[in-house]
Protein backbone atom coordinates (compact mmCIF):
# COMPACT_ATOMS: atom_id res chain seq x y z
CA UNK A 1 0.00 0.00 0.00
CA UNK A 2 1.65 2.90 -0.88
CA UNK A 3 0.94 6.82 0.77
CA UNK A 4 -2.13 7.25 -1.82
CA UNK A 5 -3.59 4.09 -0.76
CA UNK A 6 -3.36 5.26 2.71
CA UNK A 7 -5.04 8.39 2.37
CA UNK A 8 -7.58 7.00 0.87
CA UNK A 9 -8.17 4.31 3.49
CA UNK A 10 -8.00 7.26 6.12
CA UNK A 11 -10.69 9.48 3.93
CA UNK A 12 -13.06 6.27 4.11
CA UNK A 13 -12.86 5.84 7.84
CA UNK A 14 -14.16 9.29 8.29
CA UNK A 15 -16.90 9.11 5.25
CA UNK A 16 -18.22 5.88 7.40
CA UNK A 17 -18.74 8.31 10.73
CA UNK A 18 -16.62 6.16 13.05
CA UNK A 19 -16.36 8.25 16.04
CA UNK A 20 -13.00 6.63 17.13
CA UNK A 21 -9.67 6.02 15.03
CA UNK A 22 -6.78 4.00 16.46
CA UNK A 23 -3.28 4.28 15.33
CA UNK A 24 -0.42 2.38 16.72
CA UNK A 25 2.57 3.59 15.03
CA UNK A 26 5.86 5.38 15.79
CA UNK A 27 5.97 7.39 13.24
CA UNK A 28 3.73 10.57 14.30
CA UNK A 29 5.12 13.21 12.01
CA UNK A 30 4.46 10.85 8.49
CA UNK A 31 0.76 9.66 10.42
CA UNK A 32 -0.22 13.42 11.07
CA UNK A 33 0.29 14.46 7.80
CA UNK A 34 -1.38 11.31 6.53
CA UNK A 35 -4.68 12.36 8.47
CA UNK A 36 -4.26 16.16 7.64
CA UNK A 37 -4.52 15.08 3.66
CA UNK A 38 -7.28 13.30 4.31
CA UNK A 39 -8.98 15.82 6.26
CA UNK A 40 -8.61 18.61 3.68
CA UNK A 41 -10.32 15.58 0.99
CA UNK A 42 -12.81 15.68 3.50
CA UNK A 43 -13.36 19.10 4.16
CA UNK A 44 -12.68 18.62 7.77
CA UNK A 45 -10.86 20.86 10.34
CA UNK A 46 -8.14 19.11 12.08
CA UNK A 47 -6.72 19.74 15.55
CA UNK A 48 -4.02 18.18 17.53
CA UNK A 49 -3.10 17.47 21.06
CA UNK A 50 -0.13 16.37 23.43
CA UNK A 51 0.12 16.83 26.96
CA UNK A 52 2.92 19.78 26.17
CA UNK A 53 1.06 21.79 24.03
CA UNK A 54 -2.86 20.77 24.64
CA UNK A 55 -5.01 21.49 22.08
CA UNK A 56 -3.96 22.96 18.67
CA UNK A 57 -5.22 23.86 15.35
CA UNK A 58 -2.87 21.21 12.93
CA UNK A 59 -1.95 24.16 10.94
CA UNK A 60 -1.53 27.30 13.43
CA UNK A 61 0.47 27.81 16.22
CA UNK A 62 -2.83 29.03 18.98
CA UNK A 63 -3.06 26.43 21.81
CA UNK A 64 -6.63 26.19 23.67
CA UNK A 65 -5.93 27.52 26.94
CA UNK A 66 -5.98 25.00 29.67
CA UNK A 67 -6.27 21.97 27.83
CA UNK A 68 -2.79 20.24 28.48
CA UNK A 69 -4.25 17.79 30.43
CA UNK A 70 -6.41 15.07 28.64
CA UNK A 71 -9.42 15.44 31.49
CA UNK A 72 -9.44 19.04 30.40
CA UNK A 73 -9.03 18.53 26.35
CA UNK A 74 -11.62 15.97 26.27
CA UNK A 75 -13.99 18.49 28.70
CA UNK A 76 -13.34 20.85 26.10
CA UNK A 77 -14.14 18.67 22.91
CA UNK A 78 -17.70 17.64 24.66
CA UNK A 79 -18.60 20.82 25.11
CA UNK A 80 -17.39 22.79 22.41
CA UNK A 81 -19.75 23.20 19.16
CA UNK A 82 -16.70 23.04 16.86
CA UNK A 83 -16.59 20.17 14.70
CA UNK A 84 -13.41 18.26 13.17
CA UNK A 85 -11.17 15.61 13.99
CA UNK A 86 -8.98 15.73 16.77
CA UNK A 87 -5.53 13.75 17.13
CA UNK A 88 -4.56 12.75 20.09
CA UNK A 89 -0.62 12.33 20.19
CA UNK A 90 1.18 9.79 22.60
CA UNK A 91 -2.34 9.88 25.00
CA UNK A 92 -2.28 6.13 26.19
CA UNK A 93 -1.08 6.78 29.24
CA UNK A 94 -4.31 8.75 30.39
CA UNK A 95 -6.46 6.16 28.97
CA UNK A 96 -6.55 3.92 32.59
CA UNK A 97 -8.19 6.90 34.06
CA UNK A 98 -11.99 6.04 34.29
CA UNK A 99 -12.68 9.64 33.83
CA UNK A 100 -11.35 9.98 30.82
CA UNK A 101 -12.64 6.24 29.08
CA UNK A 102 -15.93 7.79 30.29
CA UNK A 103 -15.77 11.27 28.44
CA UNK A 104 -14.40 9.62 25.49
CA UNK A 105 -17.50 7.72 25.55
CA UNK A 106 -20.03 10.64 25.71
CA UNK A 107 -18.29 12.19 22.90
CA UNK A 108 -18.31 8.99 21.04
CA UNK A 109 -22.23 8.52 21.19
CA UNK A 110 -22.43 11.87 20.39
CA UNK A 111 -21.32 11.69 17.10
CA UNK A 112 -24.58 11.20 14.94
CA UNK A 113 -25.25 14.45 16.31
CA UNK A 114 -21.75 16.21 16.08
CA UNK A 115 -18.96 15.40 13.83
CA UNK A 116 -16.06 14.77 16.51
CA UNK A 117 -13.77 12.19 15.04
CA UNK A 118 -11.05 11.27 17.64
CA UNK A 119 -8.05 9.78 16.41
CA UNK A 120 -5.65 8.34 18.62
CA UNK A 121 -1.55 8.09 17.58
CA UNK A 122 0.88 6.13 19.56
CA UNK A 123 2.80 3.90 19.74
CA UNK A 124 1.11 1.27 22.30
CA UNK A 125 -2.26 1.42 22.36
CA UNK A 126 -2.73 -1.77 24.25
CA UNK A 127 -4.90 -0.58 27.62
CA UNK A 128 -8.18 0.36 26.20
CA UNK A 129 -10.98 -0.82 27.42
CA UNK A 130 -13.61 -3.04 25.70
CA UNK A 131 -16.19 -0.11 25.84
CA UNK A 132 -14.28 2.62 23.59
CA UNK A 133 -12.85 -0.57 21.40
CA UNK A 134 -16.35 -1.51 20.68
CA UNK A 135 -16.87 2.37 18.98
CA UNK A 136 -13.41 1.87 17.49
CA UNK A 137 -11.88 1.28 13.98
CA UNK A 138 -7.93 0.43 13.36
CA UNK A 139 -6.25 2.18 10.89
CA UNK A 140 -2.82 0.28 10.30
CA UNK A 141 -0.15 1.68 8.56
CA UNK A 142 1.63 0.13 5.97
CA UNK A 143 5.35 -1.25 6.38
CA UNK A 144 7.74 -0.73 3.40
CA UNK A 145 7.84 -3.08 0.96
CA UNK A 146 11.43 -4.69 -0.47
CA UNK A 147 10.77 -2.13 -3.39
CA UNK A 148 10.28 0.55 -1.24
CA UNK A 149 13.36 -0.58 0.98
CA UNK A 150 15.60 -0.33 -1.67
CA UNK A 151 14.85 2.40 -3.06
CA UNK A 152 15.58 4.10 0.69
CA UNK A 153 19.00 2.41 0.37
CA UNK A 154 19.17 4.20 -3.33
CA UNK A 155 18.52 7.56 -1.98
CA UNK A 156 20.84 7.45 0.71
CA UNK A 157 23.71 6.26 -1.01
CA UNK A 158 22.67 9.43 -3.43
CA UNK A 159 22.98 11.69 -0.60
CA UNK A 160 25.85 9.90 0.62
CA UNK A 161 27.73 10.57 -2.89
CA UNK A 162 26.27 14.07 -3.19
CA UNK A 163 27.73 15.23 0.71
CA UNK A 164 31.08 13.38 0.65
CA UNK A 165 32.08 13.32 -2.55
CA UNK A 166 32.46 9.23 -2.24
CA UNK A 167 30.36 6.32 -3.36
CA UNK A 168 28.76 4.09 -1.11
CA UNK A 169 29.95 0.65 -0.99
CA UNK A 170 28.51 -2.77 0.27
CA UNK A 171 29.91 -5.88 1.17
CA UNK A 172 29.21 -8.86 -2.01
CA UNK A 173 25.74 -9.91 -1.13
CA UNK A 174 24.89 -8.46 1.82
CA UNK A 175 22.22 -5.71 0.48
CA UNK A 176 19.98 -8.10 -0.19
CA UNK A 177 20.08 -9.62 3.05
CA UNK A 178 20.47 -6.39 4.59
CA UNK A 179 16.47 -5.60 2.80
CA UNK A 180 15.15 -8.80 4.03
CA UNK A 181 15.70 -7.86 7.46
CA UNK A 182 14.48 -4.10 7.22
CA UNK A 183 11.22 -5.56 5.95
CA UNK A 184 9.08 -5.45 9.44
CA UNK A 185 10.58 -2.42 10.14
CA UNK A 186 8.49 1.15 9.59
CA UNK A 187 9.56 3.62 6.61
CA UNK A 188 11.44 6.07 9.13
CA UNK A 189 13.61 3.18 11.20
CA UNK A 190 14.69 1.98 7.46
CA UNK A 191 16.08 5.06 7.01
CA UNK A 192 17.48 6.32 9.92
CA UNK A 193 19.39 2.65 10.12
CA UNK A 194 20.68 3.15 6.42
CA UNK A 195 21.60 6.18 6.99
CA UNK A 196 23.33 5.99 10.35
CA UNK A 197 25.36 2.89 8.37
CA UNK A 198 26.38 5.28 5.82
CA UNK A 199 27.44 7.99 8.01
CA UNK A 200 29.97 6.03 10.02
CA UNK A 201 32.41 4.76 7.10
CA UNK A 202 30.22 5.09 3.68
CA UNK A 203 29.30 1.27 3.58
CA UNK A 204 27.22 -1.17 4.26
CA UNK A 205 28.67 -4.29 6.01
CA UNK A 206 27.86 -7.10 8.75
CA UNK A 207 28.51 -4.96 11.38
CA UNK A 208 25.40 -3.19 9.79
CA UNK A 209 23.52 -5.67 9.32
CA UNK A 210 24.25 -7.20 13.23
CA UNK A 211 22.56 -3.42 14.25
CA UNK A 212 19.88 -3.65 12.40
CA UNK A 213 19.23 -7.13 13.73
CA UNK A 214 19.33 -5.49 17.28
CA UNK A 215 16.96 -2.50 17.13
CA UNK A 216 14.32 -4.50 15.06
CA UNK A 217 14.69 -7.08 18.21
CA UNK A 218 14.26 -4.36 20.30
CA UNK A 219 11.36 -2.63 18.58
CA UNK A 220 9.11 -5.69 18.37
CA UNK A 221 9.72 -5.86 22.07
CA UNK A 222 11.86 -9.06 22.64
CA UNK A 223 12.14 -9.58 25.63
CA UNK A 224 14.05 -12.23 27.92
CA UNK A 225 11.96 -15.30 26.90
CA UNK A 226 13.31 -14.69 22.89
CA UNK A 227 17.33 -13.61 22.91
CA UNK A 228 18.70 -12.77 20.45
CA UNK A 229 22.38 -13.20 18.79
CA UNK A 230 23.88 -13.01 15.06
CA UNK A 231 25.47 -16.45 14.78
CA UNK A 232 28.98 -16.47 13.09
CA UNK A 233 29.43 -20.49 13.67
CA UNK A 234 29.63 -22.38 10.35
CA UNK A 235 29.48 -25.58 9.58
CA UNK A 236 33.05 -26.13 9.20
CA UNK A 237 32.87 -25.48 12.91
CA UNK A 238 30.78 -28.06 13.68
CA UNK A 239 32.32 -31.94 13.01
CA UNK A 240 30.95 -34.74 11.60
CA UNK A 241 26.93 -34.28 11.23
CA UNK A 242 27.47 -34.78 7.51
CA UNK A 243 24.04 -36.09 6.56
CA UNK A 244 22.20 -33.21 8.57
CA UNK A 245 23.93 -30.77 6.93
CA UNK A 246 23.63 -31.78 3.55
CA UNK A 247 20.02 -31.50 4.72
CA UNK A 248 20.23 -28.47 6.05
CA UNK A 249 22.28 -26.73 3.11
CA UNK A 250 19.32 -28.22 0.30
CA UNK A 251 17.00 -25.89 2.16
CA UNK A 252 18.29 -22.76 2.39
CA UNK A 253 17.42 -21.37 -0.84
CA UNK A 254 13.62 -21.94 -0.80
CA UNK A 255 13.44 -20.97 2.59
CA UNK A 256 14.99 -17.42 2.18
CA UNK A 257 13.00 -17.74 -1.47
CA UNK A 258 10.03 -17.70 1.22
CA UNK A 259 10.57 -14.45 2.75
CA UNK A 260 10.84 -12.72 -1.27
CA UNK A 261 7.66 -14.43 -2.39
CA UNK A 262 9.37 -16.90 -4.74
CA UNK A 263 8.36 -20.17 -2.55
CA UNK A 264 5.73 -21.69 -1.84
CA UNK A 265 7.02 -24.30 0.17
CA UNK A 266 9.65 -23.75 3.01
CA UNK A 267 11.50 -25.77 5.26
CA UNK A 268 9.28 -25.95 8.87
CA UNK A 269 11.83 -27.29 11.36
CA UNK A 270 13.76 -30.00 12.45
CA UNK A 271 14.54 -31.77 16.03
CA UNK A 272 17.91 -32.36 17.23
CA UNK A 273 18.03 -35.67 19.02
CA UNK A 274 20.53 -36.61 21.27
CA UNK A 275 23.54 -37.46 24.03
CA UNK A 276 24.71 -34.27 25.93
CA UNK A 277 27.48 -33.00 25.05
CA UNK A 278 27.10 -34.22 21.11
CA UNK A 279 26.87 -30.87 19.10
CA UNK A 280 23.06 -29.94 19.47
CA UNK A 281 23.51 -26.69 20.62
CA UNK A 282 26.11 -25.80 18.18
CA UNK A 283 24.58 -27.34 15.61
CA UNK A 284 21.75 -25.04 15.72
CA UNK A 285 24.10 -22.00 15.90
CA UNK A 286 25.53 -23.25 12.87
CA UNK A 287 22.44 -23.32 10.64
CA UNK A 288 21.50 -19.74 11.38
CA UNK A 289 25.18 -19.11 10.56
CA UNK A 290 25.52 -20.97 7.79
CA UNK A 291 22.12 -19.30 6.81
CA UNK A 292 23.27 -15.85 7.75
CA UNK A 293 19.79 -15.37 9.89
CA UNK A 294 19.27 -14.15 13.02
CA UNK A 295 19.00 -16.54 15.54
CA UNK A 296 16.69 -16.77 18.07
CA UNK A 297 16.73 -18.63 21.45
CA UNK A 298 13.42 -19.44 23.65
CA UNK A 299 13.86 -19.73 27.01
CA UNK A 300 11.02 -21.85 28.69
CA UNK A 301 12.37 -20.98 31.80
CA UNK A 302 11.91 -16.87 31.88
CA UNK A 303 8.30 -17.81 29.89
CA UNK A 304 6.69 -19.09 32.79
CA UNK A 305 4.85 -16.83 35.25
CA UNK A 306 2.97 -17.35 38.48
CA UNK A 307 -0.06 -15.06 37.09
CA UNK A 308 -2.64 -16.56 35.44
CA UNK A 309 -2.81 -16.25 31.52
CA UNK A 310 1.08 -14.28 31.66
CA UNK A 311 2.88 -17.00 30.37
CA UNK A 312 0.86 -17.78 27.12
CA UNK A 313 1.06 -13.84 26.89
CA UNK A 314 4.58 -14.15 26.69
CA UNK A 315 4.45 -17.15 24.74
CA UNK A 316 2.61 -15.09 22.13
CA UNK A 317 4.94 -12.30 22.23
CA UNK A 318 7.41 -14.18 21.54
CA UNK A 319 6.02 -15.80 18.62
CA UNK A 320 5.42 -12.41 17.21
CA UNK A 321 8.75 -11.14 17.74
CA UNK A 322 10.24 -14.54 15.84
CA UNK A 323 8.18 -13.78 13.05
CA UNK A 324 8.90 -10.21 13.44
CA UNK A 325 12.93 -11.02 13.11
CA UNK A 326 11.68 -13.53 10.30
CA UNK A 327 13.52 -15.07 8.25
CA UNK A 328 15.24 -16.53 11.14
CA UNK A 329 16.31 -19.80 12.74
CA UNK A 330 14.32 -20.64 16.42
CA UNK A 331 16.14 -22.40 18.68
CA UNK A 332 14.16 -24.17 21.66
CA UNK A 333 16.76 -25.54 23.85
CA UNK A 334 15.65 -28.92 25.73
CA UNK A 335 12.15 -28.26 24.46
CA UNK A 336 10.80 -31.29 26.51
CA UNK A 337 11.23 -29.19 29.81
CA UNK A 338 8.96 -26.53 28.36
CA UNK A 339 5.94 -28.42 27.29
CA UNK A 340 3.23 -31.01 28.69
CA UNK A 341 3.64 -34.68 28.35
CA UNK A 342 0.50 -36.82 29.63
CA UNK A 343 0.27 -36.55 33.13
CA UNK A 344 2.67 -33.27 34.02
CA UNK A 345 -0.35 -30.59 32.92
CA UNK A 346 -2.03 -32.02 36.00
CA UNK A 347 1.08 -30.54 38.35
CA UNK A 348 0.89 -26.90 37.61
CA UNK A 349 -2.47 -25.79 37.34
CA UNK A 350 -2.59 -26.82 33.08
CA UNK A 351 -0.21 -24.20 32.31
CA UNK A 352 2.33 -26.21 30.27
CA UNK A 353 -1.11 -28.11 28.56
CA UNK A 354 -2.04 -24.62 27.47
CA UNK A 355 1.90 -23.43 26.08
CA UNK A 356 1.56 -27.23 24.10
CA UNK A 357 -1.40 -25.73 22.57
CA UNK A 358 -0.76 -22.20 21.59
CA UNK A 359 2.87 -24.01 20.28
CA UNK A 360 0.71 -26.61 18.07
CA UNK A 361 -1.46 -23.60 17.12
CA UNK A 362 1.40 -21.44 16.10
CA UNK A 363 3.19 -24.18 14.58
CA UNK A 364 0.55 -25.14 12.14
CA UNK A 365 -0.68 -21.57 11.53
CA UNK A 366 2.51 -19.27 10.89
CA UNK A 367 2.75 -17.13 7.88
CA UNK A 368 6.28 -16.36 7.78
CA UNK A 369 9.80 -18.10 7.64
CA UNK A 370 10.77 -19.30 10.93
CA UNK A 371 13.37 -22.83 10.60
CA UNK A 372 12.33 -24.02 14.31
CA UNK A 373 15.08 -26.07 15.37
CA UNK A 374 14.22 -28.10 18.73
CA UNK A 375 17.14 -29.65 20.47
CA UNK A 376 16.18 -32.68 23.09
CA UNK A 377 18.04 -34.72 25.67
CA UNK A 378 14.51 -37.32 26.29
CA UNK A 379 12.35 -38.13 23.29
CA UNK A 380 10.09 -40.12 25.31
CA UNK A 381 9.17 -36.59 27.45
CA UNK A 382 7.73 -35.00 24.32
CA UNK A 383 4.07 -35.68 23.53
CA UNK A 384 3.44 -37.58 20.49
CA UNK A 385 1.37 -35.00 18.63
CA UNK A 386 4.50 -32.92 18.54
CA UNK A 387 6.72 -34.59 16.54
CA UNK A 388 4.45 -36.05 14.17
CA UNK A 389 5.21 -35.18 10.56
CA UNK A 390 4.23 -31.74 9.64
CA UNK A 391 4.70 -30.27 12.47
CA UNK A 392 8.59 -31.20 12.28
CA UNK A 393 10.29 -32.01 8.68
CA UNK A 394 12.42 -34.28 10.02
CA UNK A 395 14.10 -35.92 13.08
CA UNK A 396 18.08 -36.50 13.46
CA UNK A 397 19.66 -38.69 16.04
CA UNK A 398 22.65 -37.03 17.18
CA UNK A 399 25.12 -40.16 18.26
CA UNK A 400 28.26 -39.54 19.87
CA UNK A 401 31.10 -38.64 16.98
CA UNK A 402 32.92 -41.22 14.81
CA UNK A 403 36.24 -41.98 14.16
CA UNK A 404 36.53 -39.45 11.08
CA UNK A 405 34.22 -36.93 12.83
CA UNK A 406 36.59 -37.28 16.28
CA UNK A 407 39.36 -36.14 14.10
CA UNK A 408 37.24 -32.77 12.67
CA UNK A 409 36.78 -32.17 16.00
CA UNK A 410 40.60 -32.38 17.50
CA UNK A 411 41.42 -30.15 14.90
CA UNK A 412 38.99 -27.34 15.23
CA UNK A 413 39.51 -27.57 18.65
CA UNK A 414 43.08 -27.30 17.95
CA UNK A 415 42.64 -24.62 15.47
CA UNK A 416 40.91 -22.55 17.87
CA UNK A 417 43.24 -22.23 20.48
CA UNK A 418 46.24 -21.63 18.00
CA UNK A 419 47.62 -24.66 17.66
CA UNK A 420 48.87 -25.98 14.63
CA UNK A 421 47.06 -29.75 13.93
CA UNK A 422 49.50 -31.23 11.78
CA UNK A 423 51.56 -30.83 14.71
CA UNK A 424 49.39 -33.57 17.06
CA UNK A 425 48.98 -37.37 16.09
CA UNK A 426 45.07 -36.75 15.69
CA UNK A 427 44.33 -39.98 14.49
CA UNK A 428 45.75 -41.56 17.42
CA UNK A 429 44.06 -39.12 19.50
CA UNK A 430 40.67 -39.77 17.71
CA UNK A 431 41.54 -43.71 18.48
CA UNK A 432 42.13 -43.13 22.23
CA UNK A 433 38.60 -41.05 22.67
CA UNK A 434 36.15 -43.88 21.63
CA UNK A 435 32.12 -42.69 22.37
CA UNK A 436 33.80 -39.43 23.80
CA UNK A 437 31.56 -36.33 22.89
CA UNK A 438 32.80 -33.26 21.46
CA UNK A 439 32.43 -31.59 24.47
CA UNK A 440 34.59 -34.20 26.29
CA UNK A 441 37.38 -33.78 23.42
CA UNK A 442 37.27 -30.03 24.23
CA UNK A 443 37.61 -30.28 27.93
CA UNK A 444 40.55 -32.75 27.22
CA UNK A 445 42.63 -29.95 24.82
CA UNK A 446 41.36 -27.41 27.49
CA UNK A 447 42.62 -29.80 30.56
CA UNK A 448 45.75 -30.71 28.72
CA UNK A 449 46.98 -26.46 28.16
CA UNK A 450 46.07 -26.11 31.54
CA UNK A 451 48.64 -28.47 32.80
CA UNK A 452 51.19 -27.95 30.43
CA UNK A 453 51.28 -23.94 31.06
CA UNK A 454 51.81 -25.00 34.58
CA UNK A 455 54.50 -26.22 33.83
CA UNK A 456 55.99 -24.04 31.83
CA UNK A 457 56.06 -26.40 28.69
CA UNK A 458 54.04 -26.76 25.17
CA UNK A 459 50.59 -28.63 24.48
CA UNK A 460 51.65 -31.84 22.55
CA UNK A 461 49.39 -35.62 21.81
CA UNK A 462 50.81 -36.98 24.92
CA UNK A 463 49.19 -34.55 27.23
CA UNK A 464 46.13 -34.84 25.37
CA UNK A 465 45.68 -38.37 25.65
CA UNK A 466 46.47 -38.72 29.14
CA UNK A 467 43.41 -36.42 29.73
CA UNK A 468 41.82 -38.69 27.84
CA UNK A 469 42.96 -41.49 29.99
CA UNK A 470 42.07 -39.83 32.99
CA UNK A 471 37.92 -38.69 31.75
CA UNK A 472 35.16 -41.12 32.51
CA UNK A 473 32.87 -39.99 29.45
CA UNK A 474 28.91 -40.20 29.90
CA UNK A 475 29.10 -42.84 27.25
CA UNK A 476 30.05 -44.98 30.05
CA UNK A 477 28.76 -43.02 32.77
CA UNK A 478 24.89 -42.96 31.59
CA UNK A 479 25.63 -46.08 29.69
CA UNK A 480 22.12 -48.04 30.02
CA UNK A 481 19.94 -44.75 29.37
CA UNK A 482 22.02 -43.70 26.17
CA UNK A 483 21.23 -47.20 24.88
CA UNK A 484 17.80 -46.61 25.26
CA UNK A 485 17.97 -43.74 23.56
CA UNK A 486 19.85 -45.10 20.51
CA UNK A 487 17.01 -48.38 20.47
CA UNK A 488 14.36 -45.71 20.22
CA UNK A 489 16.12 -43.32 17.37
CA UNK A 490 17.08 -46.72 15.43
CA UNK A 491 14.09 -47.20 13.81
CA UNK A 492 12.28 -43.90 14.68
CA UNK A 493 15.51 -41.04 13.59
CA UNK A 494 16.97 -40.42 10.86
CA UNK A 495 21.26 -40.74 11.98
CA UNK A 496 22.86 -37.17 11.57
CA UNK A 497 26.18 -39.06 10.84
CA UNK A 498 27.38 -41.88 10.06
CA UNK A 499 31.21 -43.43 8.92
CA UNK A 500 30.35 -43.08 4.87
CA UNK A 501 28.79 -39.53 5.66
CA UNK A 502 31.92 -38.60 7.73
CA UNK A 503 34.61 -39.81 5.51
CA UNK A 504 33.00 -37.56 2.65
CA UNK A 505 32.40 -34.47 4.51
Amino acid sequence: MNEREEIKELTSLLKSKVPIILIESHEEPRILKLLHQACNLEQQVMFRWSITDGITRFTRDDPIYNTNNLVDALKHIDKSPQNGVYAFCDAHPGLKDPVNVRLIREIALEHYKSARTLVFVSPKLEELPSEVLRLAAHFRPQLPTRDEIKSIIAEEADLWRSQSGETARAERGLVDTLILHLMGLEQDDVRRLVRQALRVDGELNSDDLRRVLATKHAALGGGEALGFETSNVRFADVGGLARMKHWINLRRGPFLDSMRGMSTDSPKGVVLLGVQGGGKSLAARAIAGEWNVPLMRLDFGALYNKYYGETERNLRQAFAVAEGMAPCVLWMDEIEKGVATAGSGEQDGGVSRRVLGSLLTWMSERKKPVLIVATANDISALPPELVRKGRFDEIFFVDFPNAAAREQIFRIHLKKRGLDPAQFDVAALASDAPEFSGAEIEQAIVAASFEARARNAQVDTAAIAAELQRTRPLSVVMAERIDALRAWAADRAVMADDAEDAADA
